[in-house]
């Protein structure tokens, strides 16, 4: 069965709240030095875009973690975020055992 909890901040939060700020860092700063628009950047960080494996790779390198970092939380935040919308659809669905009559 799976469980809706709390719903995870988004990835873009993260990259503002515990990276950026603390160091001084802003997102022209930021989209410059890794090579990618101010759009882009200011987008994630209003929630507005998510995470591509590209922007992952680039903003992991620039502060010394993994883009499997950023992606695990783009993806948490996605998932919860579509269980949280559609979890009446989803609890009508029966599992295997109980569609095979188990």
């Amino acid at each position: 069965m799976v469980t809706i909890g709390h719903l995870l901040e988004h990835p873009g939060v993260i990259l503002k709240e515990e990276f950026m700020e603390p160091l001084g860092i802003s997102q022209s700063r930021l989209a410059r030095e890794i090579g990618v628009s101010f759009v882009r950047i200011n987008e994630i960080v209003r929630r507005k875009r998510g995470f591509t494996p590209d922007t992952a790779i680039r903003v992991a390198k620039y502060f010394g973690n993994t883009p499997q970092f950023w992606l695990h939380w783009q993806s948490n935040y996605d998932l919860q975020k579509t269980l949280s919308a559609h979890k009446k659809e989803y609890r009508r669905i029966p599992s295997l055992d109980h569609a095979v009559g188990q």
